[in-house]
Formats: structure tokens, sequence, C-alpha cells
């Protein structure tokens, strides 16, 4: 009897153990992979931002403030995006501007945003930093990966993005031409415009006087403009203007700041700088100065190679 006693006494004690111990086990998978219903918040909220990677994205459906933006973030409520590369890493610290608010719920996502309205999403956690949100009304998948501020590389999105970069300002006006270099036809030109779509759309240009206000820019030529990489330097791009009509002009090109490109004309070795003119803040809001430039219109498309590169005289590229 004292041994049945005993022996019922270790088991006890083991079924106990054992019983704690999944418990534990239970409770540290829950918190090292999120994936149940009620940690959808702490799974939204591990990462600071969110980079939306567009050319992941599967349908052919489009979710209008995905799309537009290049990070969301998810801070106690309320959506944060970085929709700009002007200013991306410094505004609104890193996260961008608020855009609108968000519900998290046995892994499903509604967002209501300022100007998109109403949008719910389905929520996958595909690896220990990459979500799926699945929009069920349009049949479309954009897949985010979760970095903190500190580890985000602002700059390679800003330099791998910088087509979108060149779209954010109604114009740019010519600043600076160097007293070296031979004449050559673009001496004439003044301001530049690239609308808004994806690489390899349209740009236009004028003869327009410096100083002329954006509203009232007669644009003389127009083409179709591509931004190529530079090999080795990831900071060193390429701008081809292949005007209608006309022939092709192609540049060395460099952003000196959020405002501020230098242009350098291989053909006649004349260097130029342009100062963005109507900065357009990308909510899809605002008034632009060009209605056919709108700041409600600024897309980012799907790239499904790397922006083209351009062989220049003897520079190396890809």
């Amino acid at each position: 009897m004292k041994t049945t006693k005993l022996l019922s006494g270790f088991a006890l004690i083991a079924l106990l153990f054992t019983s704690c111990y999944h418990e534990d086990i239970y409770e540290n998978n829950y918190s090292n992979n999120p994936t149940t219903t009620a940690s959808l918040n702490q799974l939204l909220s591990s990462y600071e931002l969110w980079y939306v990677d567009i050319n992941q994205t599967i349908g052919y459906g489009e979710t209008r403030f995905l799309q537009t933006a290049f990070t969301v973030s998810f801070r106690n409520g309320v959506l944060y995006a970085n929709n700009n590369l002007v200013g991306i890493g410094s505004q609104g610290n890193g996260y961008g501007i608020s855009v609108g608010y968000y519900n998290a719920y046995n892994m499903i996502l509604d967002v209501n945003h300022d100007i998109d309205g109403y949008n719910t999403f389905d929520v996958y956690q595909i690896d220990y930093n990459t979500i799926e949100l699945y929009n069920p009304y349009n049949d479309t998948s954009y897949f985010l990966h979760g970095y903190q501020r500190s580890n985000f590389d602002y700059n390679y999105v800003f330099y791998d993005n910088i087509h979108y970069f060149l779209q954010e300002y109604e114009a740019w006006e010519k600043t600076y031409t160097s007293n070296y270099g031979a004449l050559n036809e673009f001496d004439n030109e003044n301001f530049m415009q690239f609308l808004a779509g994806g690489n390899g759309v349209t740009f236009r240009s004028s003869q327009d006087g410096v100083g002329t206000n954006p509203n009232n820019i007669f644009w003389d030529y127009s083409g179709i403009y591509t931004v190529g990489n530079v090999s080795g330097n990831m900071y060193q791009k390429t701008l081809t203007l292949d005007y209608n009509y006309f022939d092709n002009e192609f540049f060395e090109l460099s952003v000196i700041s959020d405002n501020t490109i230098e242009l350098f004309h291989n053909a006649s070795g004349t260097l130029y700088e342009f100062r963005g003119r109507g900065y357009i803040q990308y909510l899809k809001t605002g008034t632009p100065t060009d209605k056919t430039k709108s700041s409600a219109e600024k897309p980012r498309v799907q790239r499904t190679e790397k922006t083209e590169n351009v062989r220049e005289n003897t520079r190396d590229v890809w």
C-alpha cells in the first residue's frame, strides 16, 4: 500500500513537471513565433519599419496605399508610411508620416487610410521578418520585410528608387552651368520635369527663363527618360533623355542634397546643377502646379530586372 502511494506520488510529480514543461515550451514558442490570433499586434509592432517589396507582389489587383509606400509602420493603432524619398530617414524620425489607422485581430488587419479608405487583409507570417498581406477584395498579396530603424538602409532604398525621387518635384530648375565644356543644345534648357510612373517614362524640358514660376512654364520638349546604374558605385547613376524627334542626351547623375542634383553631360564635358521646385508630399493630397503630374498618382511599379545600365565612353557598367 505504501509502495503504491509512493509510486502514485512520483507519477503525480512527473505529470505536473511534464505539464509545466509543455506550458513553458508553449509560452516560449508563443513569444518567439507570434503567429497566434492574440499576437498579431505583437507581430506588427515587433519591427519599427516594414519595407514593401513591390517586386514580390502577387496578383493583378492594386492596394493604392501599399503601392505608394516604401515602408509602413504600425504604432499603437496609427499607420505610418514613407511615401517620399525626399527626407526619407529623417521625416517623422524615420517612420514617415501618419496616413491612417489600423485594427489587428484573428490574423486579420483592417486599415482605414486617410485617403484610400477601408481595406482588410489576411496576414500570414512567412518567416521571422516577412509577412504577407493578402487583400481578398482584389486577390493580391503584398510582402513586407521587417527592420528596425537602426539597421534599415535608407540610402539603399533612396538610390535603388531614384527615378521616383526625380518625380517628387513639380519642376527642376537649372541653377548652375560650368564655365568649362563645349557649347551644346542642352545649355538652353532651364527646366526639367519627370512625370509620375515607373522607370522609363515621360520627361519634359523648357527653355523658359530662370526664375519662372512653375505654374507658368511652357514645356518646349518631351520624351522618354531612363535611369541607369554604374557598376561598383551605388551613389552614381546615369540619366538618358530620349527626346521625341531629336537625339538622346546622356548624363552622369549625382544627388547633392534632397533638393539638388548634378548632371555631367558626357558629350560636351559640361556640368549642370538643378534644384527642385514645388515639393510633392505623397499622401495623395495637395494641389500640384501641373495637372499632368498629379500628386494624387505616384504608384510604384514592379520591375522584372534592375534599372537598365548604360555603357557610355570608357565607364564600366553592369
